[in-house]
């Protein structure tokens, strides 16, 4: 039996995967790029503990698994004379995903206790007083430290003045290395988003359709300006596990998840009868059929409702539990879970949540994505709405019309297939739990919803895993006709969504790209709008990557990519800052800025004065 490789070769850490670069001397350390397209020719062979990647007849490259990872560059091992310093282990070992520690998805729900507090969360709560902010400490780095910061800022720059089309892997080697130099140097965040930009260029390298270039921007731009906050780099990732008092969770809504890095699971959201959101995960090494699998699996602490039946409308009372600071419930010894009446979507305490106006749950939601990813509470990105279904996507009640996409397009998941079907009934009245997309402006993620069925029974669906059929939904007649009068699809001004492709694009293409492509118009558009600020970030881009000043004698300099990366960063920012401001007001239909004597509006972006 052999199968895809970039399939089913198995996660890798990030230290195994940048070791067997370390390893090749400099004429085979050229040659990585040209024999990682030769991968997915090499056919795998399933074993009990790992996989055999056959690379010719005499050949071949064995991967052994600890918990479903390949943990340690000893499980690597390649049978010709060169390995270990062989191209063939070294292709395979960057092929492969990148395993995710706990502490680096939002997604892996680790369990790791703590009975009692320590050093100043401690005392706080004797006190009754809240622990500081590490954001507002002044906190002396150690050399490892500032080394680590400085590496993590050169290989983060060197990717973004290569782009994604010239990094290959020895620029994720030196991201994958420099995020090991951070982690051990105690600088979670920003090694963690290191790892995650560094498996976001192998996506992209491999074509994944998983791979979206504004995410990538995204995440560049996120570790850039942390390493400008060396009070928060060196911040501790708070998500140890604590008891806590019994809680009463009610259940909302279970998804899917699948990982680029090879795990799966599924994720069911709950609220407390305060109105307060908490998950409760099963993710684990595995395909995205395991999503389908962990659905099934049990709120822990011994109680039989699986996760899909709990957050479809059940309600759990536990025990004992261990939550962490950001929400996740872990499965403690010592708790345990009973089966309780759960609640109605237009009930306490869940009819709350679609309480709040549209406008000022996507504001919310934007502030949300733009926090650390390890800092962030869960379902702050979710929107809660009320609307109807139109040929075109889904009216917000009173608001815009938004379209709706699929958070995850595998054939595994019904998202897809869901949503057409969806969309053959417009008219039907829909109840919508949404993810926002910070890069997509007109669209939200359809997670689940609820509306009334063929025999005017409520269908409340969870949009990744319940497959619908016909009989779900009300009968196509002139009962659901399209709604006149549709209001069209929010979106942000044009010369801003162009600043936000000019940025996206230095990310594809680089320096050299960004300069090429420069001819001062972006800017003069800008301040036409009254976007002046936004025109003097795009102006700032282009100089900085086309300026390639001489000496005294006329020989040419060399290029300065901390300067490029500045400009960058700053653009970006700002053009994110932008969108966040703006956005809220056209689903509100305020309008974002005031006219000038002159007829021009006038910029009224709300950015802080520490981001640009």
């Amino acid at each position: 039996m052999t199968v895809n490789p970039a399939q089913e070769l198995p996660p890798v850490t990030a230290e195994v995967a940048a070791g067997a670069l370390d390893l090749l001397p400099a004429r085979l350390r050229k040659r990585v790029d040209s024999a990682l397209a030769k991968v997915p020719g090499w056919p795998v062979e399933p074993l009990p503990d790992g996989v055999r990647i056959r690379v010719d007849e005499e050949t071949s490259v064995t991967l052994r698994t600890t918990g479903g990872i390949v943990a340690d560059a000893a499980d690597a091992v390649c049978g010709c004379l060169l390995a270990p310093a062989c191209l063939h282990r070294a292709a395979v070992l960057s092929a492969a995903p990148l395993a995710e520690r706990a502490a680096e998805t939002a997604e892996t729900a680790e369990t790791a206790e703590t009975e009692t507090g320590t050093g100043a969360e401690e005392e706080a709560e004797e006190t009754g007083e809240d622990a500081p902010d590490p954001a507002e400490e002044v906190v002396p780095l150690t050399p490892a430290q500032s080394a680590a910061l400085d590496a993590l800022r050169a290989a983060a720059t060197a990717v973004l003045v290569t782009g994604v089309s010239g990094a290959g892997a020895v620029h994720r080697a030196e991201l994958l290395h420099a995020a090991h130099s951070g982690r051990l140097a105690g600088l979670p965040l920003p090694a963690a988003a290191a790892v995650r930009i560094a498996r976001r260029l192998g996506e992209a390298r491999s074509e994944d359709p998983a791979f979206r270039l504004p995410e990538l921007s995204a995440e560049l731009a996120g570790l850039l300006d942390l390493l400008r906050r060396p009070a928060e780099a060196v911040a501790p990732v708070r998500r140890a596990y604590r008891p806590t008092r019994p809680l009463r969770l009610y259940g909302l809504f279970t998804e899917p998840v699948v990982t680029a890095s090879g795990y799966a699971g599924a994720t069911a959201y709950g609220v407390t009868p305060d109105g307060v959101l908490h998950t409760v995960s099963d993710i684990a090494p595995g395909r995205p059929e395991r999503a389908l699998q962990a659905a099934g699996a049990p709120v822990p602490g011994g109680c039989a409702l699986p996760l899909r039946e709990w957050g479809a409308g059940g309600a759990v009372i536990l025990t004992g539990p261990t939550v962490s600071p950001d929400g996740r419930i872990g499965g403690g010894a010592r708790s345990r879970s009973v089966r309780a009446e759960g609640a109605r979507w237009d009930e306490p305490p869940l009819d709350g949540l679609w309480r709040l106006p549209p406008a000022e749950q996507l504001s919310r939601a934007l502030g949300w994505l733009a926090e650390p990813a390890e800092t962030r509470r869960v379902g702050g990105d979710l929107l809660f709405l009320t609307g109807t279904v139109t040929e075109g996507g889904f009216r917000v009640d009173g608001g815009p019309v938004l379209r709706l996409l699929a958070p995850d397009e595998r054939a595994e998941l019904a998202y897809s297939e869901n949503l057409r079907l969806l969309a053959s009934r417009p008219g039907m009245g829909l109840r919508l739990i949404a993810r926002a997309v910070a890069d997509r402006p007109g669209g939200v993620q359809a997670l689940a919803g609820l509306w009334t069925g063929h025999e005017g029974e409520p269908v409340r669906a969870d949009l990744g895993l319940r497959r619908l059929n016909r009989s779900h939904l009300p009968p196509a007649d002139g009962r659901t006709a399209a709604p006149r009068g549709d209001s069209a699809p929010p979106g942000l001004p044009v010369e801003l969504e162009l600043l936000r492709r000019a940025v996206d694009r230095a990310v594809a293409g680089g320096r050299a790209v960004t300069a090429a492509s420069a001819d001062g118009e972006l800017p003069r558009r800008l301040r036409a709008v009254g976007l002046s600020t936004g025109a003097e970030c795009a102006r700032a881009l282009v100089e900085s990557a086309a300026d390639r000043r001489h000496d005294a004698l006329g020989r040419l300099l060399p290029a300065d990519p901390d300067a490029f990366a500045e400009a960058w960063l700053t653009a970006s920012v700002y053009a994110s800052a932008a969108a966040r401001s703006l956005l809220p007001a056209a689903w509100s239909a305020r309008l974002p800025s005031t006219d000038a004597p002159d007829g021009r509006r006038t910029e009224s972006v709300r950015i802080p004065s520490d981001q640009v």
